[in-house]
């Protein structure tokens, strides 16, 4: 890894891989406290949830059921409940093993994914941001990903339970999602590019703020240029409110772990690092 101004002459301790394996064990942590998390406050609203689902499809054909054809039984085949439960053949996973190992293998995912990909952005902009410290910088790399990943996105589209939203529907709102998340990351690369460059003209509180404004206008004409996601119909407000909330506490857990994590260990990294660049300079000069 190429280091930039006030580093320049740190060894090449400061690796992209050592980095990366920095950001895979940060991520993993991280990924176990947001399943906790994520387990203790928002499962049980998704079982809430769930049962307003299952009370909804069970009422569905008793509103619309035929009426009897004159008292004769209606036994023309096999049960329904012994239909299969899943017509395309895929076994189904049941709800116990959805919310534990299910969540948890998904939320270890995400975070070892997450934590990787911050510790290399850090690794990128270490010596390029000022006068910040590793430390410093590696503390805005987390807390800008927090905004761009997950706040943004969240502030437009928020987590909804199931029971929640159209099926038919379900591939828009996926798209217009992803498409505000992938305009948010761009739009939070290209300010700080333009930040960086604005301080060989204005001072750096300055030019912060301006990339910081910029980045709120692109991603407040995106938002309202996409479409508007409005499905809640009769489901009860209060448990659709807990459950958002939890969501984004979740999402926080997730990303202040990281953000620690990667200061903590990316910080002790650079002092190592710039210790033995000091040794090596002293034994070369006896």
């Amino acid at each position: 890894m190429s280091t930039a101004r006030g580093d320049r002459s740190v060894p090449g301790q400061l690796s992209p891989a050592a980095f990366l394996v920095r950001g895979l064990a940060v991520g993993l942590a991280a990924g176990l406290i947001a399943f906790v998390v994520a387990f203790a406050f928002g499962e049980p609203y998704v079982d809430d949830a769930i049962a307003l689902e299952e009370a909804a499809a069970a009422q569905a054909p008793a509103d619309h059921a035929a009426p009897a054809d004159h008292g004769e039984p209606a036994d023309h085949g096999e049960p329904a409940d012994e239909e299969p439960a899943d017509e395309s053949g895929m076994v189904e996973i049941s709800r116990e093993n959805q919310k534990s190992w299910g969540l948890l293998t998904g939320t270890l995912a995400v975070g070892a994914a997450l934590g990787g990909l911050a510790a290399l952005a850090a690794a990128a902009v270490i010596g390029r941001l000022g006068s910040l410290s590793a430390r410093g910088s590696t503390a805005l790399v987390a807390l800008i990903g927090f905004v761009a990943v997950a706040l943004v996105p969240f502030t437009k589209y928020p987590a909804t339970p199931p029971a929640v939203g159209s099926g038919d529907t379900i591939g828009g709102r996926t798209a217009s999602y992803f498409a505000l998340l992938l305009v948010s990351v761009l739009a939070a690369i290209a300010v700080v590019v333009l930040a960086d460059r604005l301080r060989t003209r204005v001072d750096g509180w300055t030019a912060a703020f301006l990339g910081a404004g910029a980045y709120l206008a692109i991603v407040t004409v995106t938002a309202m240029l996409l479409p508007t996601v409005n499905e809640v119909g009769d489901f009860p407000a209060d448990t659709l409110w807990y459950f958002r909330r939890s969501s984004l506490l979740t999402l926080t857990a997730l990303w202040a772990t990281i953000g620690v994590g990667l200061t903590v260990l990316i910080g002790r990294l650079h002092d190592r690092a710039a210790a033995d660049l000091v040794r090596r300079e002293l034994a070369a000069s006896l």
